[in-house]
């Protein structure tokens, strides 16, 4: 019945045929669940993305996968929250160099992704961007992941910088006329406030415009077929890279002096207006790939979903308190608190969803997979932990939000947890080697922030959130387990 209903809604909306909609889902990397205007950003201008949350609906209670990187993409691909996925923390392989990129953990032979299940319903299928999934020669790469076409970077150690010497295009290394230049370097012996000095991070080809003009050409090319395209951009993830001329409008506008790498990445001379203009320029980016749609106009015929795999960035050149990145929740990257997974998501599709709309619907990436099998009518062949979320894009009563668990494994926390049933929150830290760490408990209705732990005035809601946790399954990855 659902999926008759949207067939209607379609043709009310002026289509001339039914035929399964396009799916753009784009990704931002470490972007903070209040670094949009429509968030409540008032520093960074974000035209774009603002105007496509008018169009569409917003959501103010989605979560990332993970507070970092590969495990976040990983939840989203499998439809598996990290108690079950592959990937539960970032693992990286080889180095920096290019001689030594080796990528990360690579997805296992036979695992079904987001990909393979938009193939088997007839889409071509693409990823541009970041991948982070498996590197060069593994079996982890997108075109052995369900994607058609891939162009990006396969080692996330490689987007530390946007002026790389390679990008990759399906198995192929695709040279650009960047030299190679290490992406963590201090700033010693140089002027820190001669522009002129910071020249050496900097080249011809900027990363993002060449993915941004893929994207543009996969659109154009299959504008008359079903197409998925999985746009995983690399901003705002440090370094701080950003053609000059984007710096412009942020002039006398933020309090900034030279960043010398002394916490990573690169120096800038301007890093907290480098921060501002790269999440502009990307805004600029995706602003481009709505226009091409209304210029094939294919515009209503397309579902776009816009997110971020994990809260904001804690090292590097960047102030995010004084941006306000987090929305005012505790925490950033790195951290279960609601700082570091709750992100924004953005939701359009002219003529079947109500403009203007906001939910509170409790959602999250897995719930991703489930919610895009709904829409194009596809069974799942692969055990997932979400729920569609279809319903509430079309306006109808939510579904009961999916099984709601977190685990990470790094940045000194001896093993991470978090759960969410309602809305009570449970973190839990020290979990690694202390079977009986504590679970503090939230009311995040009340208390969004975690200020306050109710874990002794509510003791039948903390056991019920660590049995929760307790609840994941084994990981194949020995320091990915809790003590017992």
């Amino acid at each position: 019945m659902l999926r008759l209903c949207l067939f209607i809604l379609i043709a009310s909306a002026g289509c001339t045929q039914v035929q399964p909609p396009n799916v753009i889902y784009i990704l931002a990397d470490d972007l903070g669940y209040g670094e949009l205007g429509s968030y409540g950003q008032t520093l960074i201008q974000t035209p774009n993305l603002d105007q496509l949350a008018i169009e569409g609906i917003r959501f103010t209670q989605h979560y990332s996968g993970s507070p970092v990187c590969a495990p976040s993409r990983c939840t989203l691909l499998t439809g598996r929250h990290t108690g079950h996925c592959q990937v539960r923390d970032n693992y990286e392989l080889g180095g920096f160099a290019d001689s030594t990129e080796r990528g990360q953990l690579p997805l296992e032979e036979g695992t079904y992704t987001l990909g393979h299940m938009m193939q088997d319903a007839g889409y071509k299928t693409a990823i541009i961007g970041k991948w982070g999934l498996g590197g060069p020669h593994s079996i982890g790469i997108p075109t052995e992941q369900g994607f058609d076409y891939f162009y990006g970077y396969l080692d996330q150690k490689q987007a530390h910088n946007y002026y790389p010497s390679h990008l990759w295009r399906n198995t192929e290394w695709d040279t650009l006329a960047n030299g190679y230049f290490h992406p963590h370097q201090r700033f010693d012996g140089l002027d820190p406030n001669d522009p002129a000095d910071y020249d050496r991070y900097k080249g011809p080809d900027y990363a993002p415009d060449l993915m941004a003009n893929e994207a543009e050409e996969f659109i154009r090319q299959h504008a008359s077929e079903p197409f998925f395209l999985y746009l995983a951009h690399t901003v705002p993830h440090l370094a701080l890279q950003v053609p000059d001329e984007e710096l412009e409008p942020y002039e006398g506008v933020l309090t900034e002096s030279p960043y010398d790498g002394s916490r990573g990445y690169l120096p800038h001379i301007r890093p907290q207006s480098a921060y501002a203009a790269m999440i502009t320029r990307m805004d600029a980016h995706i602003g481009r790939i709505i226009e091409v749609l209304h210029e094939l106009g294919i515009e209503g015929e397309t579902l776009i979903i816009f997110s971020s795999d994990n809260g904001p960035t804690y090292t590097g050149g960047v102030d995010t308190e004084q941006f306000h990145s987090s929305g005012g929740l505790r925490g950033g990257k790195g951290e279960v608190y609601e700082g570091g997974i709750r992100v924004p998501m953005i939701a359009a599709w002219p003529g079947v969803i109500s403009p203007g709309s906001t939910t509170d619907h409790v959602s999250a990436f897995w719930d991703v997979m489930p919610t895009l099998a709904d829409l194009v009518e596809t069974d799942l062949v692969a055990e997932v932990n979400g729920v569609s979320f279809l319903p509430v894009l079309m306006g109808q009563d939510p579904p009961t939000p999916s099984e709601m668990y977190w685990e990470y494994h790094g940045r000194g926390w001896k093993g991470a947890q978090a759960a969410r049933i309602g809305p009570w929150k449970g973190v839990r830290l020290g979990g690694h080697d202390d079977p009986a760490a504590p679970v503090s408990v939230y009311h995040l209705d009340n208390d969004p922030g975690e200020l306050t732990d109710l874990a002794d005035t509510h003791p039948e809601v903390a056991q019920n959130l660590l049995s929760l946790m307790q609840s994941r399954s084994h990981s194949k990855i020995e320091r990915w387990n809790f003590a017992e």
